[in-house]
């Protein structure tokens, strides 16, 4: 349960997710690829609940919660 408190306590702000995601974008696609997959995910309509129906299938709880905790865990030896 610890996991679910320090993931909880890392949760950002919209803005800040947004300017996070787009530096992700550029630094991985380019300013100018970047711009188009925005472009590409407004013009486009996306249903984020069917696309998340199928991200963890063929996943146990306990994968599930394993992946979880690796993460938090990753990001705490990024912090430090």
């Amino acid at each position: 349960m610890s996991w679910l408190l320090k993931l909880l306590k890392r949760m950002k702000t919209s803005s800040l997710t947004q300017k996070q995601l787009y530096k992700c974008l550029a630094q991985n696609l380019g300013r100018v690829n970047a711009e188009r997959f925005i472009s590409l995910m407004i013009a486009e309509p996306f249903d984020y609940t069917k696309w998340r129906e199928n991200l963890y299938e063929g996943m146990s709880i306990r994968e599930l919660s394993n992946a979880a905790q690796q993460f938090c865990d990753e990001q705490d030896s990024k912090n430090f």
